[in-house]
């Protein structure tokens, strides 16, 4: 029998995504929540230090089997961040855990001070980031941390899309020498990274391999960007979906590949456009490539209290418009 292009367009987006189909759900806090927990095993060296969120931040095993090891820092966020940098000076590996808002917003000045500058090998680690914290509101739901951290010198800027992958970039960054920015969240999520898949640092996850447009995704997004891959499969569009856990180093390289076999791109992010993903992409691009883009983000506003759900429809974070983009950005080339 025949094949249709749709219909082959979707048995090769099947046999590409064979190895990313939804085994579960989970939060990707809980994700970090394991990942500590293993560290501190693994290496006595790590040391974990929480803004009075031990709870929310999942660090509640790595806590109570490292007492020894672990620092109640309180609602003194400042104060944390400072005593990771001295507990860095003193060859530890901290890992400070509060919320995203809390862990980049009110102790900017000591991050950069202090972390930044000096290259110090503080993990900053922030849950509850992004528009998914939901009924919170905008006061908690920071949309602009990925852009103040990676515009930071020695700045590595991390942002997974599971729990699996949260996981593992959580043992990768211990082995990492340098500051570290990693962005995770509440809501319960699908877990389709493969427990066994490497984190590799700066180095981008390619899902489905595609020939019409590159979906670039990170976080939050990732899976989405894959419902949308599928949902074109089936109008004959073979869309390449990469996922790029890493935000600062970018991986250029797989960007500008993706870039020139497709010759159009849509970024999508839970983040503002003005300096998130979808700001790094354009500007590799500008430079080296100029290519037909559209970005899926927030669009220069603040959150509103809501379930997540409710929130990324209403913002637009979602597969149906991910589709759209797609059409558009398509009819530019």
């Amino acid at each position: 029998m025949k094949l249709h292009l749709a219909d082959q367009h979707l048995l090769n987006y099947n046999k590409d995504m064979e190895r990313f189909k939804e085994i579960g759900k989970n939060d990707t806090r809980s994700g970090f929540g394991a990942g500590l927990h293993e560290l501190g095993k693994r290496n006595k060296n790590v040391v974990g230090l929480c803004a009075d969120l031990i709870g929310s931040l999942k660090m509640n095993a790595f806590a109570d089997e490292f007492p020894e090891r672990f620092v109640q820092a309180g609602i003194a966020e400042a104060n944390m961040i400072g005593m990771a940098a001295g507990l860095a000076i003193g060859g530890k590996i901290p890992f400070t855990g509060t919320f995203a808002n809390f862990s980049t917003g009110r102790v900017y000045d000591q991050i950069r001070q202090s972390v930044a500058y000096s290259e110090k090998n503080v993990k900053i680690c922030a849950s509850h980031a992004g528009i998914t914290l939901g009924e919170d509101g905008a006061t908690h739901q920071i949309l602009e941390d990925i852009g103040m951290m990676k515009m930071l010198p020695n700045m590595v800027v991390i942002n997974p899309c599971d729990y699996n992958q949260t996981k593992a970039a959580t043992l990768a960054i211990a082995d990492y020498k340098g500051p570290v920015y990693l962005r995770f969240g509440r809501p319960k999520v699908p877990i389709f990274i493969p427990e066994n898949e490497p984190f590799i640092i700066g180095k981008a996850l390619m899902i489905n391999e595609g020939n019409d447009v590159s979906i670039i995704a990170t976080g939050h997004l990732v899976w989405e960007a894959m419902e949308a891959a599928k949902e074109l499969a089936k109008e004959g569009v073979s869309a390449e979906v990469i996922n790029i856990h890493t935000i600062k180093p970018l991986d250029n390289e797989a960007i500008l590949a993706s870039a020139a076999k497709t010759g159009c791109v849509v970024s999508a992010e839970e983040h503002q456009r003005n300096g998130g993903l979808g700001d790094s992409i354009a500007q590799l691009l500008a430079i080296n490539n100029p290519t037909p883009m559209e970005m899926i983000a927030i669009d220069d506003q603040f959150g509103e209290s809501g379930t997540p759900a409710q929130l990324m429809e209403k913002y637009g974070l979602n597969a149906d418009s991910i589709v759209s983009a797609v059409k558009r950005v398509m009819a530019k080339k």
